[in-house]
């Protein structure tokens, strides 16, 4: 298992002096979110030519650093059309982008089926699932054309909230670079939390084929609410999780999320000794 972390999770600088922080935690590998982490240069669509994706590629390069994943976090659900094409738009930016930057996958979450980018009940209807799935394909399509994978996180709070409904979006675009980022915490919420065992095996049984990388994090229980903070630090139990990550999938990127720089440390050293004990 390879440990990451977000790159805008380390201390604030430059994109040279926040990878040197990566390195010298010990971590090989960053979630990148352009819009988070780079605040010296432009980030938007056209500014991604391959010259940028280069001049960055030397640089994590250079600090021994790989992009596990390429976030682009935006609201395939959203019923504005002219807002979803122009989203649309920057997951090809993106796509085109990592083609360069040699990422393992494109990143992104579910939405919602309003601008706000908000949970509602109706997010978790058979309907919102359709508009989703018709909106991801073109940017499936996309990524096929580029030779990239895209990766979708199930959350139970957008409209991908479970592993069954991961499984049929998997099944309905039925693409090879169409893929899963797991991160057991976000499939939890105030009323499933005492049968997260139950929920990570349901979705390493329906997903574990897909899965391409991992996020690990940790939650409390705080007003009734979950609360997610740094591995190590809540309720969570990683055995089953980690013994099917070292039993099937060898060198797996898994990112650190909820972490600040004064524990990512110790985040990384806690999931490591998990593993390695097993």
């Amino acid at each position: 298992m390879q440990l990451g972390i977000r790159l805008h999770d380390v201390e604030p600088g430059s994109v040279e002096e926040r990878l040197a922080c990566v390195s010298g935690k010990g971590f090989s590998c960053v979630q990148l979110a352009l819009y988070a982490a780079i605040k010296e240069y432009s980030v938007d669509n056209a500014a991604l030519v391959p010259g940028y994706a280069m001049h960055l590629k030397r640089l994590f390069d250079k600090n021994n650093v790989d992009i596990a994943v390429l976030g682009c976090y935006k609201n395939l659900g959203n019923p504005n059309e002219e807002q979803l094409k122009k989203i649309q738009e920057t997951y090809y930016a993106h796509i085109r982008f990592a083609s360069l930057l040699g990422c393992g996958v494109v990143g992104t979450e579910t939405g919602a089926v309003n601008e706000e980018y908000a949970y509602e009940p109706a997010c978790h209807t058979e309907e919102a699932l359709d508009v989703f799935i018709k909106n991801l394909r073109p940017v499936v399509k996309c990524a096929e054309s580029f030779g990239v994978i895209m990766a979708i996180e199930p959350v139970w709070n957008h409209i991908v909230c479970n592993s069954k409904r991961a499984l049929k979006v998997l099944q309905e675009i039925d693409s090879p670079n169409l893929q899963i980022i797991f991160d057991p915490v976000n499939l939890l919420s105030i009323e499933n939390y005492n049968e997260r065992e139950v929920i990570f095996q349901e979705a390493i049984d329906l997903l574990g084929d897909y899965i391409a990388v991992v996020h690990f994090k940790d939650f409390c229980i705080v007003d009734n609410k979950i609360i997610a903070v740094a591995a190590g630090e809540g309720m969570m139990e990683y055995e089953s999780v980690l013994s099917f990550l070292k039993k099937e999938k060898p060198f797996i990127q898994a990112t650190l999320e909820n972490t600040k720089p004064e524990n990512a440390e110790k985040a990384r050293c806690f999931l490591q000794a998990a593993y390695d004990k097993l």
